[in-house]
Order: structure tokens, then sequence, then C-alpha cells
């Protein structure tokens, strides 16, 4: 009997410790898990405050004369095509050396900017296309973003893959300015939007398996707005296909 009594002890002390730890490791996850969430909801709101600020800027700057002939009407006109990527180069090359702070008001900067650019937009394309091809951006990057966050696939497969696609639609939109040809136009278009739609599912996946829970404040700040950063530019790339597809240009 004391045999038995000693096994039956034992057998309980063993179970209590393994439910300990089962429920230490769900505590653990949960507490990943929420930790994630924020993180991937700050990525969300700075990416998508970024978009917000560029598109009142690019609106204002398009209905109010003076400023769109100052920008459109002179060489002003180049500096403002080219500044949002030396930005993007200039945050993504100094973001380890930046504050917090200064990485957030690069990132404000850069959108405030390529308003500026966009701004030919709201000139070329009617008021009603570029609402239209808005939503059908926003529905079609939250399903692709969705998918990236909540697929147990890997696709870190599909980067260079996707890469090379970026690249080769870079060097065709370059050839397309000396040669303005219409059908490669909506070749660059068609293939930019399937590289879009894939690099915004896989940048979500990217930008949730770079979460670390132990990361600082400060780090966990600069990591949300390089995600934030990411997110954007296939946001707005993904918009500027789309709308070259079947945005109804101004008479």
């Amino acid at each position: 009997m004391v045999k038995d009594t000693r096994f039956s002890l034992g057998s309980l002390g063993g179970l209590a410790q393994g439910r300990a730890q089962v429920e230490g490791g769900q505590a653990v996850r949960a507490g990943i898990d929420e930790g994630l969430r924020a993180y991937m909801l700050r990525v969300y709101n700075y990416m998508a405050s970024g978009v917000a600020l560029t598109g009142i800027v690019a609106y204002v700057v398009a209905n109010v004369d003076a400023l769109k002939n100052v920008i459109f009407g002179t060489p002003l006109m180049w500096v403002v095509m080219f500044a949002p990527l030396i930005v993007v180069f200039a945050i993504s090359a100094r973001i380890k050396k930046m504050s917090a702070a200064s990485a957030q008001a690069w990132f404000w900067a850069f959108a405030g900017l390529m308003g500026l650019s966009l701004a030919s937009v709201f000139i070329h394309f009617t008021g009603e296309s570029v609402a239209r091809v808005f939503f059908i951006t926003a529905a079609t990057f939250g399903a692709m973003s969705i998918y990236g966050y909540t697929t147990k696939r890997d696709l870190s497969g599909l980067g260079s893959f996707l890469f090379m696609g970026l690249i080769g639609i870079i060097i065709a939109m370059v050839v397309n300015m000396f040669i303005a040809s219409s059908a490669l136009q909506f070749a660059i278009s068609v293939i930019g939007v399937l590289v879009f739609v894939g690099l915004t599912a896989y940048d979500t996946q990217k930008i949730k398996n770079e979460y670390v829970a132990t990361d600082s404040g400060e780090l966990m700040t600069k990591k949300s707005i390089m995600g934030a950063l990411r997110l954007y530019l296939d946001f707005i790339n993904l918009f500027m296909m789309l709308l070259h597809l079947i945005g109804v240009a101004r008479d």
C-alpha cells in the first residue's frame, strides 16, 4: 500500500509539473501573440498614416494653381520626382544609427515628398477614377497582407523571384521613358501588379517574422517604421500600376 501511495503521489506530482509547464508555455505564447498584434498594428498605423499624408499633400498641390505651377512648371519637378528615392536610400542606410524620433521624422518627410510627386496623378487622371483605383488597391492590399500574415506557407522563396521582377520593371520603365510605347507600358503595369501583389504578402510575412518580443521600445519603433515603409511602397506602387491599367485620363 505504501508503494502504491508513493507511486500515485509521484504520478500526481509529475502531472502537476507537466500541467504547469504547459500553462507556462501557453502564457508565453499568449504574451508573444499579444505583442505581435500590437507590433503589426503599429506598422499598419504608420503605413496608413503615411498614405493619408501623401494623399492630402498630392490633392492640395494638384488643386492649388500656385503650387502646381511652381512644382510642375519649373525644373523643380525633377527634384520632386527624385527626392523620395534619395530619402528612401537615406533611411535604409542610416536606420541603425538614427534615433526613433529621427526615423519617424524621415518617414513623414518621405510621405510628404511622395505627395508632391504624386500630385501629377490628380492632374492627369479624373478624381472618380483615382478614388475607384484607390479602393481597389486598398482591398487587394488588405487581402494579400492578411494572407501573408495568416498563411503557414513559407513565402521566403518568392523573395528573389519578386526582386528580379522588380528589377525588370525598373529597367523597362527607364527604357519606356525614351520610346514611350503604350504596349510596353501596358506590359509593365500588368507585371507590376503581379509583382507588388506578391511583395505585399511576402513583406507582411517577413515583417511578422522579424518581430522579437524582447526588443526595446527604441528598436521596436525603428523596426515598425521600416516595416511600414516597405508596405507603404508596396501599396503606392500597386496603386500606380493599377491606375495605369484602369485609370481614366482627363480630357
